[in-house]
């Protein structure tokens, strides 16, 4: 149980900074105001909570699937697929009333928004592992 809450609590911390690195370009990009606005909003505040939130959900998730992976890079790869997938083709397309984006999957557009989840994907999990190897080795110097 111990070693699960670590792997969930790692995920997340994955998820904060891939979050913020993420929604940086998003912002960037000026994508955050429709983040916001699956809330209703405009507001870039609300779209930085929104995708934080979601992040932080993405992060424990991917710490719950790393501790039954072998493979952290297969995780990663199929992980950041899958959140492409769920999120911008599937789920924020329903929340908004435009049905699902999965008929226009290969375009420019959401082509980009594929590599930016996979890059997400992998920040998470560099972060999950370099948390988790300091974990193993404060542990082995206690």
């Amino acid at each position: 149980m111990e070693n699960r809450n670590k792997s969930i609590t790692n995920g997340i911390i994955g998820g904060i900074v891939g979050g913020i690195l993420f929604g940086l370009l998003m912002q960037m990009m000026g994508q955050l105001g429709m983040v916001a606005s699956m809330m209703g909003s405009d507001s870039l505040v609300m779209g930085w909570f929104i995708h934080m939130v979601i992040s932080v959900i993405f992060g424990a998730i991917f710490g719950a699937f790393a501790m039954m992976m072998q493979n952290l890079w297969v995780l990663t790869i199929v992980f950041g697929i899958g959140i492409w997938v769920a999120g911008p083709l599937v789920v924020m397309p329903l929340i908004m009333g435009m049905g699902t984006n999965l008929g226009n999957a290969f375009t420019p557009q959401l082509l980009m928004s594929l590599g930016t989840h996979l890059l997400f994907s992998v920040i998470v999990a560099i972060v999950y592992k370099v948390v988790s190897v300091n974990q193993e080795k404060s542990n082995v110097t206690a």
